[in-house]
């Protein structure tokens, strides 16, 4: 856990490291991490919007990493770790859910499928800035048999804005003296408002009722 935040709080250093140990395999490395961070429902922790802010801002420095094949690749390997993680579900899901389980009922598979009918467009899409909830959205969605070709429009939009405004923002802003100085508190920063869109709902439903 230690070396863990101390990655998360460090990025920028540990890129630069990388890079210089990896050269043009870092571009692979990076593409597997949003790939399994989106696709795989077991790794909701590893790093999403800082990884791509840490990653612009090594685009705008002499001998850093290209933006357009980051731009490229990352947006791929979103759309292919959603749609992964949709068919995972929809493998799984079903098979899941026709068991006994006490967790696992039927009822909530309806819930499922009656949500992403109204909210699906903005699920898929709002999802890919929220930590974890991007990792569980696509699963989810396939469990609900959400209709595959509107799922896949908004799985590649959402990949895009989220890659390209995360990553921009670093290229543009993560190399400015202020943000150098503080580039864990920057990072801490980026971490506290993804979380917002889980926190919010959390807090309504924790406090809300009160009078």
């Amino acid at each position: 856990m230690a070396m863990f935040m101390d990655i998360i709080l460090h990025l920028d250093q540990h890129l630069v490291q990388w890079l210089a140990y990896f050269g043009p395999w870092v571009y692979v490395i990076m593409f597997l991490i949003i790939f399994c961070e989106t696709g795989l429902v077991v790794t909701p922790f590893l790093p999403g919007d800082s990884l791509l802010f840490a990653l612009g801002a090594l685009t705008s420095v002499e001998n850093g990493l290209n933006l357009w094949i980051l731009l490229g690749s990352l947006t791929l390997a979103g759309v292919l770790g959603d749609t992964c993680n949709y068919h995972i579900g929809k493998y799984l899901g079903p098979k899941v859910f026709d068991s006994k389980s006490r967790i696992f009922k039927k009822e909530y598979l309806e819930q499922t499928q009656g949500f992403y009918a109204k909210w699906g467009a903005f699920t898929i899409v709002a999802a890919r800035f929220a930590p974890i909830v991007r990792t569980f959205a696509p699963f989810v969605a396939g469990i609900g048999t959400m209709n595959y070709k509107k799922f896949l429009a908004y799985n590649v939009a959402g990949a895009i804005a989220w890659v390209f405004i995360f990553i921009l923002a670093g290229h543009y802003f993560g190399n400015l003296p202020v943000v150098k100085r503080n580039f864990h508190i920057v990072i801490f920063g980026v971490i506290f408002v993804s979380l917002i869109p889980m926190l919010v709902p959390w807090i309504k439903s924790r406090f809300g009722t009160r009078s």
